[in-house]
């Protein structure tokens, strides 16, 4: 049984974007539960209590809130300090009695002062100073509840047990009717030699309640986990254990990362720990935990970390696939296990519906598939599992050009320095273990040089030679976006690895491939995305003429390629080779919608953008020189193979392939 949970947020005077916006993703997330700060300070500060009257209300319209109540007015301090204890102890009880009076509708229990001894700079072991902190909350508990409200004792982080007997012992715990408790297992140091697991600290818990107050709930009020190492992951996962504990309520911190110009108590940027404990980035970009919880709560989150779980180290080697739970990887995943193989996948999952390949590949393989969910930037734990691979196919990666755009650095983590720390940690297994590398055709740029013309539905390169035949790999390289150029140097680096350090090593620039498991959307993937689009009776949109050609490969042929090169290469190592379905299975995105229209017995509704910047008028493979080396060629006809997607998707999504007509 899960217990309830909410996300911890402190909002700051004059946020109300931030509070319209976090509120909408919060109840998404299937949260009830709210935890944020009434500032005492920040209330009587000039336009406080404006702010306050809007934001409670506004707050407590989706969510239960749980109003946090710290800080003095400097004014009223005994340090001049919001940090300090109050002149006169009363005063935070009458402040919290107007609180009630003003505001109480919107709430049913108060959490009085945590950390209390960051709160009084006092060392609580030694009296009075401390019978001081319990006179001061509990006499504002008691107030709590004797106006009828519930009071939440807030509690110091890391847990510490004595603290709590003593806080029983002086009589607060029997005025409340909660007890927090805090704690960050697996991200601060301060926890790293104490922390023994929830079951034991809650379990020491609740019998010193027992033995003050037994009827008293415990909540964990705040609890989360760093991706400052990119482990998304691991937050996952330690998310559901925080609800598989003996609490009553969770709250997490936090739902959106700290913006990187807000300074911690600290200071600005004093611990980066800080700026990554969100479920979703500081801009709103889900994280994995966030995706997860919005796309199918808190079950779909526990069947994937269960599918995902940490396994028993197993002493034989297997085939690495990075970003083997995407639409490539899953299908040659599939395709190695199928004759027998042990594969190892790593993914990051960070893509919409990879989980769903995940799931599909375990329940078909069982015990010959290890799935590792780790990310690329994530070093250590990187060279861990390259040092068990037999061979790698890298095929992780950041894919839309659109993406690269908007996120220039993260594009270039991912492609440039991922596929870097990948290298090194084969180089550092001293072993000639084969890497095969998924480039991509944008290396050479937008072909700006070439002159097309448009033919009907299509265009094409006046220059018969490679209207005939395509791109070759000898076309100079043309890195063009920072997608481009991440990819590009990804090549690069992986040919001169091959030269300079003698691992066995290749590349295939591949051209538009699509297939089963592939969940196509507007910046990747788009054979797949206008069928989906198409299916579900929604409007497709272009950008460009629609008259642009690709080659088009079904993944089937893809797979058998990368198969065929990890075969052959002791021979081809150090060589890139162009992968795409060649001249016969060029086609235009108008071609592709009419076919899509006789799939699915409907005219596709398409509208007409811009040009996106990057894009190819004009792109075919020449992929002579790969079937010269390994005797692979394309066997799939692109309609078969489009006829083939619509099948699968169909029965994926269980829509009709066939949709009526409408009436004109």
């Amino acid at each position: 049984m899960s217990a309830d949970f909410g996300f911890v947020e402190w909002f700051r005077p004059g946020e109300y974007e931030r509070v319209e916006a976090l509120l909408p993703a919060l109840v998404a997330s299937g949260a009830r539960h709210l935890r944020t700060h009434v500032s005492w300070a920040e209330y009587h500060a000039p336009g406080g209590q404006e702010w306050f009257d809007w934001l409670l209300p506004r707050l407590a319209r989706d969510l239960e809130v749980l109003p946090c109540v710290h800080y003095t007015p400097p004014s009223l301090s005994r340090t001049g300090r919001s940090s300090g204890a109050p002149k006169v102890l009363k005063d935070y009880a009458d402040f919290i009695d107007m609180l009630l009076t003003r505001h109480g509708e919107h709430f049913t229990h108060v959490e009085l002062w945590n950390e209390p001894n960051n709160l009084l700079d006092w060392d609580w072991r030694e009296d009075p100073d401390f019978d001081l902190f319990c006179e001061m909350v509990g006499g504002a508990a008691h107030w709590v509840q004797h106006r009828g409200w519930k009071a939440v004792l807030g509690g110091p982080a890391p847990f510490d047990p004595y603290w709590l007997n003593l806080m029983g012992e002086r009589g607060v715990l029997g005025v409340v009717d909660v007890v927090g408790f805090h704690g960050f297992p697996g991200t601060w140091d301060s926890e790293a030699a104490s922390w023994r697991g929830w079951d034991m600290h809650l379990g020491e818990m609740r019998r010193i309640m027992d033995l003050h107050n037994p009827d008293a709930a415990i909540w964990i009020t705040e609890t989360g986990y760093s991706t400052w190492r990119r482990d998304e992951i691991e937050q996952a996962r330690r998310f559901v254990q925080s609800l598989q504990t003996p609490a009553d309520r969770v709250y997490w911190y936090a739902w959106a990362d700290l913006p990187a110009d807000v300074a911690v108590q600290e200071g600005l940027w004093f611990d980066p720990r800080h700026y990554h404990m969100g479920a979703a980035t500081a801009d709103g970009q889900l994280k994995l935990l966030g995706r997860l919880l919005t796309e199918g709560g808190v079950g779909r989150l526990q069947e994937l970390t269960r599918l995902a779980s940490p396994a028993v180290a197993r002493p034989e080697e297997s085939v690495l696939i990075t970003g083997g739970a995407g639409f490539i990887g899953a299908n040659l995943a599939d395709a190695l296990m199928r004759d027998g193989q042990q594969v190892t996948v790593l993914d990051n999952l960070s893509r919409p519906g990879v989980e769903r390949n995940l799931r599909w590949l375990a329940d078909r393989h069982g015990d010959r598939l290890r799935a590792v969910p780790a990310d690329l930037r994530d070093q250590p734990s990187l060279s861990e599992i390259v040092d068990k691979a037999s061979a790698v196919f890298h095929l992780a990666a950041q894919t839309a050009v659109t993406t690269s755009l908007a996120s220039p650095m993260e594009d270039f983590e991912v492609n440039a320095r991922g596929t870097l720390n990948l290298l090194e940690a084969v180089r550092a297994t001293g072993r000639q273990v084969p890497v095969i590398f998924a480039s991509t055709n944008k290396v050479y740029g937008a072909l700006a040089d070439l002159t097309v013309t448009d033919s009907g539905d299509r265009c094409g390169p006046l220059d018969n030679a490679l209207a005939a035949h395509g791109v070759a790999e000898d076309r100079p390289l043309d890195f063009c976006t920072p997608y481009g150029c991440s990819k590009g140097v990804a090549d690069q680096y992986v040919l001169d690895y091959a030269k300079s350090y003698g691992i066995p090593a290749a590349v295939l620039r591949m051209s538009c491939i699509y297939g089963p498991r592939q969940f196509g959307t507007e910046d990747q993937g788009w054979v797949a995305h206008f069928l989906i689009r198409a299916l579900e009776g929604r409007p497709i949109t272009v950008f460009g003429t629609g008259r642009q050609v690709r080659d088009v490969l079904h993944v089937s042929d893809a797979v058998a390629a990368y198969r065929t090169l990890l075969d052959r290469i002791g021979s081809l190592s150090g060589r890139a080779f162009n992968l795409g379905g060649g001249p016969s299975n060029a086609v235009s995105l108008r071609e592709v919608l009419s076919e899509i229209g006789l799939i699915t017995g409907e005219v596709p509704d398409v509208s007409f953008q811009d040009w996106r910047q990057g894009d190819q008028p004009w792109f075919v493979a020449d992929t002579r020189a790969l079937q010269s080396a390994t005797g692979w060629r394309a066997r799939v006809d692109w309609r078969d193979g489009l006829a083939d997607l619509a099948a699968w998707l169909a029965q994926d999504r269980g829509l009709p392939l066939r949709r009526e007509r409408r009436s004109a």
